[in-house]
């Protein structure tokens, strides 16, 4: 069977459709028309003798078989931008596109600043941010890279850890002056426990005991997917929930919130930038994940308004 000789501007309109969800969008991100990009797509489309875009009024989206053709155009793609760079002198100019997925919290009250001040420093360069707490596809998303905090699991990603970032157990003045104070982590099995529902179970509520890590099993009065959400639920006193320290700094900091079993720690996480193959090596890539690194590490700021639990 010959296969088809398609064009590579067919396959990048089509991935930039898929990217963001409309033909209009598309061009204006390419710089065609609307009519001209929809051609493109659609002698692709003829050429693969198959259809990639299911088109409605809403947008556009891939079929079954493009969201498998999208995964490899989108990598294939950015390996020939980064060869690109490679050879060519805009391999030393930090500029063009940089696709984004990070948490939402860690988003809003840290990236987002950084975010403006390396594009303030980098004029040519052009942020695209979506903020999601669940993981999502990096390829299939076509995301450059991705801000990631926990354990990863094996995979082709290329990660960089960042820095550490640590948890601290925390309740409310009233919460604790009505339930009492836990002094071992056993006693939390009589307490209301607001629970981070994107992890597992067995890897929340965990503390080290006599250098052993101990399980704690309580009572779940409130799930929630978001840590905004736990820390506004355990400032009103619905009970006791374990958050990252960049969430709870402000909440301590006002008396909001109070640490907890500061001699029981939980195991530290790390805050990394994870990217698809090929989409390191790109010159405003290298320079975005240098800035993070310098910016959020070694020691993170958030972390000086609980000395107990910055040292140690």
């Amino acid at each position: 069977m010959k296969r088809p000789n398609v064009d590579l501007m067919d396959v990048l309109a089509f991935v930039r459709v898929v990217e963001t969800g409309a033909f209009a969008r598309a061009a204006e991100r390419m710089g065609m028309s609307k009519s001209i990009l929809s051609r493109r797509v659609q002698r692709l489309e003829e050429q693969l003798g198959a259809r990639l875009l299911t088109r409605t009024a809403q947008g556009a989206f891939a079929t079954d078989i493009g969201e498998a053709y999208f995964a490899r155009a989108s990598n294939i793609l950015a390996e020939l931008e980064a060869a690109e760079e490679v050879v060519a002198d805009a391999v030393t100019q930090i500029a063009g596109p940089i696709r984004i997925s990070a948490p939402i919290s860690f988003g809003i009250d840290y990236l987002g600043s950084a975010l403006a001040d390396f594009a303030a420093a980098h004029p040519r360069i052009d942020l695209d941010v979506s903020l999601e707490d669940k993981k999502v596809d990096l390829a299939s998303g076509g995301f450059d890279l991705a801000i990631r905090i926990g354990n990863l699991a094996d995979s082709a990603l290329i990660a960089r850890r960042l820095t550490t970032v640590r948890s601290v157990l925390l309740a409310s003045p009233d919460y604790l002056e009505t339930r009492g104070r836990p002094e071992h982590p056993r006693d939390l099995n009589g307490h209301d426990l607001l629970v981070y529902a994107n992890i597992g179970s067995s890897e929340q509520w965990r503390f080290k005991v006599d250098g052993e890590w101990e399980q704690i099993r309580g009572n779940p009065r409130l799930r929630a997917d978001n840590g905004d959400i736990l820390r506004e639920a355990a400032c009103a006193g619905l009970g006791i929930c374990i958050l990252p320290t960049f969430i709870a700094s402000s909440a301590i900091r006002e008396g909001k919130l109070e640490p907890l079993l500061a001699d029981y720690p939980q195991p530290d996480i790390g805050l990394h930038v994870v990217m698809p193959p090929g989409r390191a090596t790109t010159a405003r890539v290298r320079a975005l994940i240098e800035f993070l690194a310098a910016r959020f590490g070694p020691e993170p700021s958030w972390d000086p308004c609980n000395a107990a639990y910055s040292k140690r």
